[in-house]
């Protein structure tokens, strides 16, 4: 479907030209999603009444089901919520601009989908779970507030130290550990930061798309290795965000 060529232009993906689109899911604004073709790439858009859009739930799922009705297609480089081009004119230009950037993260991504998968500690209190597998930092507890005394503020500070020690290598080692299970099914692996202290490893994991039930079954067996205080959440299949770099300049 062709769109006026000078209306913003709201961008979902950029992947290999389909030879049509006519998805059933509508894009953000309730607008038809269309290709705008650069020799044989392709961004897929929709247009916009106006240049910007309000992150709105229903903004963000209708972006979300355009995505997943891509993939279910082809591969493809997904765009971050909101990338929006002044006309169909700036995003042929990035298009041809960054054609062999795209073309080989098109090759990266090819047959492959994103899973995530987020390990936390189950626990009402993690520095006393700290507390109770760590010596050094029971000893250190012991001694600051020992006989009902006040820690003082150098002694607090040397409690944090450690905690933050512990909590940094046990995350690391338990890391490694599920790695070990995970990196025969996984493609890549990316070890995102960790957003909350009870988190403990926050993993993105490129994987095949004929590959994703022996993806979870590797994570049944990783987690066959802890106990109940450890809770495995997977998810997906997700576009693979993690796993792409668009520099997106549509000035």
């Amino acid at each position: 479907m062709q769109s006026a060529q000078r209306a913003p232009k709201y961008l979902y993906a950029v992947m290999k030209a389909p030879d049509n689109v006519d998805l059933t899911a509508k894009g953000v604004a309730d607008r038809t999603v269309f290709a705008i073709d650069e020799q044989g790439i392709a961004a897929l858009a929709s247009d916009l009444p106006a240049k910007r859009i309000r992150p709105q739930r229903r903004h963000f799922a209708a972006h979300q089901a355009v995505l997943k009705e891509l993939m279910e297609r082809d591969s493809l480089l997904p765009m971050s919520f909101g990338v929006v081009a002044d006309n169909a004119a700036k995003v042929r230009r990035f298009l041809a601009e960054n054609r062999s950037s795209i073309e080989d993260q098109l090759d990266r991504v090819q047959g492959k989908v994103e899973m995530g998968l987020r390990v936390t500690w189950d626990l009402d209190n993690i520095f006393e779970f700290m507390i109770r597998k760590h010596p050094e930092l029971m000893a250190a507890r012991d001694q600051a507030f020992g006989n009902g005394a006040s820690p003082s503020r150098d002694q607090m500070i040397e409690i944090g130290r450690m905690f933050e020690s512990f909590l940094s290598s046990d995350r690391q080692a338990h890391y490694d550990r599920v790695w070990e299970k995970l990196t025969p099914h996984c493609f890549e692996i990316k070890n995102n930061a960790c957003r909350e202290e009870c988190e403990v490893m926050n993993m993105a994991c490129l994987v095949g798309r004929n590959a994703v039930d022996r993806f979870e079954q590797g994570v049944f067996v990783a987690a066959a290795q802890f106990d109940n205080d450890y809770a495995f959440d997977y998810s997906g299949p997700w576009a693979p965000y993690n796993f792409v770099d668009l520099s997106v300049d549509l000035s």
